[in-house]
C-alpha cells in the first residue's frame, strides 16, 4: 500500500494515524501541495478531486480520509475498529459525518485561517468549533471513547483537527473529557503524532 499525504493536512494525518495503529505495511508518499502536485494529471487519475490523502492498494485507489478509514478497517479484518452490528456501525458513521461536517467547518476551518490564510470569518469558525467541542464533551460524559468501550475509527476521525485546534486559536481548556480522549488516543500502540505547524508558517 502507498499513502499519498501531506504532513500539515489533518485529513491525511487521519489516514496515516489509522494505518499505523492497525500495523499495516505501507509506504508514505508526500505530495508537494505548494507546487500543485495534487492537480497534475497523474494524481488526478487517482483522485479526480485533487485532494490528499489517497490510498493506493495495488490497482485500487481510495480517496477521502474517512473512506480510507473504512477501507482499512474492512481490509485488515480488525472489526473492533468498525463494528459489524447495525447499531455499532451506525454510531461510528455518525461521528465520521461529524468529522466531515462540524469538525471540518469548525476546528479545521479555524486552523486553515491561521496556517494557510483561508478567508473564513475567524469569529464564526471558532464559534462553530466550540459548539461541536461542547457536543463531544457531552458525548464523553461517563465514557472513555465516542462509541462503545474501546477505540474505533470514530475516535481516529475526530483526533487530528481537534488535537491541533489551538493552532486555530480554539482554546481546549474548557473540555476536560475531550482532552482526556486525545491523551488516550496518543497512548495507543502505533500512534503517530500530527506535526505542529512550523514556526513562521502560521499567520
Amino acid at each position: 500500500m502507498k499513502l499519498y499525504h501531506h504532513p500539515l493536512s489533518g485529513h491525511a494525518h487521519r489516514a496515516r494515524l489509522f494505518i499505523s495503529l492497525i500495523g499495516l505495511p505501507h509506504e508514505l508518499v508526500e505530495v508537494d501541495l505548494k507546487a500543485g502536485a495534487h492537480k497534475q494529471p497523474d494524481f488526478l487519475k487517482m483522485n479526480p478531486f485533487g485532494q490528499v490523502p489517497v490510498l493506493a492498494d495495488g490497482d485500487v485507489f481510495i480517496s477521502d480520509s474517512n473512506a480510507i478509514l473504512v477501507y482499512l478497517a474492512k481490509k485488515s479484518g480488525q472489526t473492533e475498529w468498525l463494528p459489524e452490528d447495525a447499531k455499532g456501525a451506525a454510531d461510528v458513521q455518525r461521528w465520521l459525518s461529524v468529522a466531515a461536517g462540524e469538525i471540518a467547518y469548525g476546528p479545521a476551518a479555524a486552523r486553515l485561517v491561521t496556517v494557510f490564510g483561508a478567508k473564513f470569518n475567524p469569529e464564526e469558525v471558532i464559534g462553530r468549533a466550540h459548539t461541536i467541542l461542547g457536543r463531544i464533551e457531552s458525548q464523553l460524559q461517563g465514557r472513555e471513547w465516542l462509541v462503545g468501550n474501546h477505540p474505533t475509527i470514530a475516535d481516529v476521525a475526530i483526533y487530528s483537527y481537534v488535537a491541533r485546534a489551538p493552532e486555530g486559536n480554539v482554546d481546549l481548556s474548557a473540555y476536560p473529557s475531550v482532552n482526556a480522549l486525545l491523551r488516550r488516543v496518543e497512548q495507543l500502540p502505533g500512534f503517530v503524532d500530527f506535526v505542529k505547524t512550523p514556526v513562521g508558517l502560521a499567520a
